[in-house]
């Protein structure tokens, strides 16, 4: 099994886009939540979401022409893509068979569905056929696999080119299956990630109803996301994209790539119990948490960062913590916890993937970022969440969760390079 490697990163987030405004947000513990200004929102229970702002498709190598025949979801992934393709410093051919794209999401094209039914039914109303007005390019827009594609016919990228669609794991389980195509010697280089652009009135309404994001907070939008937290009542409703451009250890040293971390292990179980709750015993969370120990030889002692999936909801945040305490022992309260996802909201197929690339900040910065709006302390949520403030620490090893609707449970590893330069 071929080692592998992470050497370039890209991202579009609520809380800015490309690593530095990234990381700084993060650094400094800001909000990207706020009152929705995507659609009209003013009749909704949930007036609230963490949009993508500043976003310029056209800064990204998109022209207008292009644009106007992508989703959302597939422009944040391309502009990501860019992004990592630039900070790689990765040459490319007019053909590149030895690199493919495992990019996914959770729900797609929403943004285009929606609107496409609008002018559907609105030319229906008027008496006329509305199938005739319904856009051509409405398949190629909202198809999942779109951003992947998309991908790959701009960069020439002739390996493997697919998408994952498992929920609020997605982003996760595009890396550590496009890393298992490294390591297999299937391919030298993957691009991978997840992305997200949901933030609909459709979308929204239908997370309200499910009761699972905040109804509460529209009068304090920046305290709405608070993981952990004793009075957390549901996520917030985030957008945006990650991606991870990865190598095999050999192919990125031949080339003088520089090395952000090396993917040490990674496990991956299902809860086989509920469309949408987690098993309460969350023995499937510990297993996959201790599949990804095993996987890396590495001992629980010696984890110093864990990204929780952390989304504010009272059942996911009580199961994740008695899967990290079954593994951990007692080192799972001196461990450093946060959740991002009290900043940027829960980003859904778009999650796991750009808080890998929180991990990799952490570890090339030696700063944990906090999880904000911790104020009042659960009992049973009893770990070290890292409230509020960023904190200095060396992280060499770090963990990253994903847990997505269906029971879908992802871990990975990361951990150091030692010679970082290559």
């Amino acid at each position: 099994m071929r080692r592998v490697v992470i050497t370039g990163i890209g991202l579009v987030t609520p809380l800015g886009c490309g690593r530095e405004r990234f990381w700084s947000s993060l650094e400094q513990g800001v909000s990207g939540v706020d009152r929705i200004t995507k659609f009209d929102a003013s009749k909704h229970d949930c007036k609230i979401a963490a949009e993508v702002k500043d976003f310029d498709p056209l800064e990204y190598g998109m022209n207008k022409k292009q644009v106007r025949r992508l989703d959302f979801f597939s422009q944040y992934a391309l502009a990501s893509a860019h992004q990592a393709i630039e900070d790689a410093k990765l040459p490319l051919k007019d053909k590149n068979p030895n690199i493919g794209v495992i990019v996914g999401s959770g729900v797609g094209g929403i943004s285009t569905i929606e609107d496409e039914k609008e002018r559907f039914y609105l030319r229906e109303k008027k008496g006329k056929n509305g199938a005739s007005f319904v856009s051509p390019f409405f398949v190629p827009m909202i198809m999942p696999n779109a951003a992947a594609g998309n991908i790959s016919m701009k960069y020439k990228l002739n390996n493997a080119s697919m998408s994952t669609a498992s929920a609020c794991a997605t982003g996760l389980h595009s890396i550590i299956y496009a890393a298992k195509d490294i390591m297999l010697g299937d391919c030298d280089v993957m691009i991978a990630g997840g992305t997200e652009g949901g933030i609909t009135p459709l979308g929204v309404g239908c997370f309200a109803n499910m009761n699972a994001i905040c109804k509460d907070c529209n009068d304090e939008p920046q305290k709405a996301s608070r993981p952990f937290d004793r009075e957390r009542k549901g996520f917030v409703m985030g957008e945006g994209a990650g991606i991870v451009l990865l190598e095999s250890l050999e192919y990125a040293l031949k080339r003088g790539a520089r090395i952000y971390a090396e993917i040490a292990g990674y496990g991956l179980t299902s809860d086989a119990h509920h469309i949408t709750a987690p098993d309460p015993d969350s023995y499937e969370i510990a297993r996959a948490i201790k599949l990804a120990l095993d996987r890396a030889g590495i001992s629980h002692e010696e984890v110093d960062y864990i990204n929780a999936h952390g989304t504010s909801t009272p059942d996911n945040d009580l199961s994740e913590t008695n899967g990290i305490k079954k593994v951990f022992g007692d080192s799972a309260y001196k461990v450093k916890i946060s959740s991002t996802k009290s900043m940027m909201g829960h980003i859904i197929g778009g999650a796991g993937a750009i808080e890998t690339l929180v991990c990799l900040f952490a570890m090339e910065r030696s700063i944990v970022p906090p999880t904000i709006n911790y104020e009042n302390p659960d009992p049973q949520c009893d770990l070290y969440y890292v409230p509020n403030k960023a904190e200095h620490c060396e992280v060499n090893i770090a963990m990253n969760n994903s847990f997505g609707f269906g029971g879908h449970n992802a871990v990975l590893l990361l951990k150091r390079y030692e010679n970082g330069q290559g």
